[in-house]
């Protein structure tokens, strides 16, 4: 049985963890607000822009020079390009573990073609080095609040690939910010874009162009995944600041019923303790008698 001393000494480090872990929550409900409003402002933008593609998309179907875009040129999937969202850091639950196994699924699905990996985090760096994946670029120390040209720069070596034939598909998996207690895990193609069949034809805005809507795609489809990326990365953030509050709520809670557990222990011990002095001050004055 453990003496006093050894519970109190337990207990000062429980209360000591659990402050740290109070302070880290505070620290990730000040973050996340922030990420949070960053995400809603993104999402409106991302999918117009998507909507918009999709319209310019319709139009550059009839465009004689339609099969000789890059960007609209259909191929046989036997290269992918998997750009993968990870945290820097731990302390998020199951965040990370959630996104390896979302990652090796994908792996199992898309078993007969080479996938190369743009790695953002450094858990999915760190996970994938140990496995020998086919990295072609890493992304970590990423900020906290990721801008539009960290965003470009991570899309970029995925959009010369692909524009250059490199590579025959490009998929993005993150998680999602959906709640504070709700993470979706998300795995979307970006390239090529099918986005001319994706919408009814009769909700397709008939547009009169100035410009060839094949070279207004030779345009607008790197930024759309570089926009794509961006949101990606803010999407990921909210994400874990999110799953690393939750984490650390759990763990303050759970410190707070180590110590309450703790402290009955002591007091019972403390107890018998005095228990046994007063029989042995009893008996002792019994024998005097």
């Amino acid at each position: 049985m453990p003496s006093l001393i050894d519970l109190r000494r337990r207990i000062r480090s429980v209360k000591n963890t659990e402050q740290i872990t109070k302070a880290m929550k505070m620290v990730s409900a000040a973050k996340l607000r922030r990420a949070q409003e960053r995400v809603i402002a993104a999402r409106p933008y991302a999918n117009l822009m998507r909507e918009m593609l999709s319209d310019i998309a319709a139009a550059a179907q009839t465009d004689d020079r339609a099969t000789e875009s890059a960007w609209l040129a259909t191929r046989e999937i036997k290269r992918i390009d998997l750009i993968f969202f990870s945290s820097d850091t731990g302390l998020a639950g199951a965040f990370n573990s959630n996104l390896l196994k979302a990652s090796q699924k994908f792996f199992e699905d898309h078993r007969g073609a080479e996938i190369n990996l743009t790695l953002v985090g450094r858990k999915g760096r760190d996970f994938y080095r140990r496995r020998r994946g086919k990295i072609i670029t890493e992304h970590v120390n990423t900020p906290a609040r990721p801008t539009f040209p960290d965003a470009a720069g991570i899309a970029a070596e995925v959009i010369r690939r692909y524009r250059e034939g490199e590579t025959d598909a490009v998929f993005v998996l993150n998680n999602e910010f959906k709640s504070i207690l709700s993470q979706k895990l998300s795995v979307m193609q970006l390239l090529p874009v099918h986005l001319g069949t994706e919408g009814k034809p009769a909700e397709v805005r008939d547009y009169i162009y100035e410009q060839s809507p094949v070279d207004m795609l030779d345009r607008l489809i790197p930024r759309y995944v570089e926009v794509a990326v961006f949101r990606a990365m803010l999407e990921t953030v909210a994400s874990y600041q999110a799953a690393r509050m939750t984490a650390m709520d759990k763990a303050s809670s759970n410190a707070q019923d180590v110590i309450d557990t703790l402290t009955r222990n002591m007091n019972r011990i403390r107890q018998a303790a005095i228990t046994k002095e007063i029989i042995e001050v009893v008996s002792g004055a019994a024998a005097a008698e």
